[in-house]
């Protein structure tokens, strides 16, 4: 017996060290809550990279410090790995956590996992990202993506002016419900359906810096007469410009983007891109301790979309579109 235990230990270990996740696992624990028990948060993001996601893990730390809370930071390899959120999901459980804070990289793929977390008694809050059905997790803390593509949209169209739109869309991971928030948005914004012939290249690029610089670079070479940009997010952004710059197409394109990080609100400042639309991963990050630490006392738990904001960000302001420059924006960035 003590040799099988032994074996299974080190199988267990080893299913724990091939998922990419970010922090050791603790197994077994109790999910009780009511009576001021104590919080045990486990946040589970897409990656652990992406100064966006570092962003928010650092403010959730930070507010479970704050308040007294236990916390454990899972993440996935990459922008799309959905099988390691699983994997994360599974070990927060076996840890006896009671709140779990996700942002999905799949907003189908963690359902299941979600429902096993939530029959046990955990309660599942998504942030940043919604899931599909939003009813599959006890509340979101999130930017309306849509709002936020369509500010996005509004200021490309605005200051492109009278110029027919040549229009290039480098989207994130398809399936993801950012993803599909943010494009409609945008051509919401800009007076575009998909399918139109001004839209004349697109593709998905996983929100990564590299290979939206390689997506932009493909698109260039069958897509010359380009004169404005669509980026899901800065690191799409950065990419693109880098494309853009070796052609030397950068002064007759518009472009935006959205997150509103520091490195993105200094890109806008420096020139790289029109503007950005700020998000505030640290205010979901917080409203998700918060509700977490509130559960754990007295077994009470939010419900439903709570819209955390977005602010357009640029230098060149536009008639009717609101927006705060880059000054205001390195003070505020992301949230923090």
């Amino acid at each position: 017996m003590k040799k099988g235990l032994t074996m299974g230990a080190l199988a267990a270990i080893l299913a724990v060290t091939a998922t990419g996740c970010t922090t050791q696992r603790y197994w077994g624990g109790s999910t009780a809550v009511g009576n001021n028990t104590q919080a045990k948060i486990g946040l589970v993001t897409k990656t652990d990279t992406n100064p966006y996601f570092v962003s928010l893990r650092q403010s959730a730390q930070a507010e479970a410090n704050k308040l007294g809370a236990q916390f454990t930071a899972l993440a996935g390899k990459f922008d799309g790995d959905n099988d390691g959120q699983v994997t994360a999901i599974e070990n927060l459980v076996q840890r006896g956590v009671n709140t779990i804070l996700i942002t999905p990289n799949s907003a189908t793929g963690v359902l299941s996992a979600i429902k096993q977390a939530r029959d046990k008694g955990i309660m599942v809050i998504a942030l940043d990202t919604e899931t599909d059905p939003a009813s599959a997790v006890d509340a979101t803390y999130a930017t309306d993506n849509t709002a936020a593509g369509r500010q996005e949209g509004q200021y490309v169209k605005a200051v492109l002016g009278d110029k027919p739109p040549q229009l290039l869309m480098l989207d994130g991971t398809p399936g993801s419900t950012v993803d599909t928030q943010r494009h409609t948005g945008f051509l919401q914004g800009f007076g575009l359906k998909d399918g139109d012939p001004a839209i004349i290249g697109h593709q998905s690029v996983n929100g990564d810096q590299s290979q939206a610089q390689q997506g932009m670079e493909n698109l260039l070479q069958r897509a010359t007469t380009v004169n404005a940009v669509y980026t899901l997010n800065e690191p799409t952004a950065r990419g693109a410009y880098a494309a853009l710059q070796a052609r030397g197409l950068t002064g007759q394109v518009v472009m935006g983007s959205i997150d509103g990080g520091c490195q993105g609100v200094q890109d806008v400042k420096d020139g790289k891109y029109g503007a950005t639309v700020m998000q505030f991963p640290a205010k979901m990050a917080a409203l998700g301790v918060d509700a977490a630490v509130d559960y754990a006392k007295s077994g009470k738990k939010p419900s439903g979309f709570q819209n955390t904001g977005s602010m357009v960000i640029t230098d060149k302001p536009v008639p009717g579109i609101p927006s705060q420059d880059t000054t205001w924006g390195l003070q505020n960035c992301w949230g923090k």
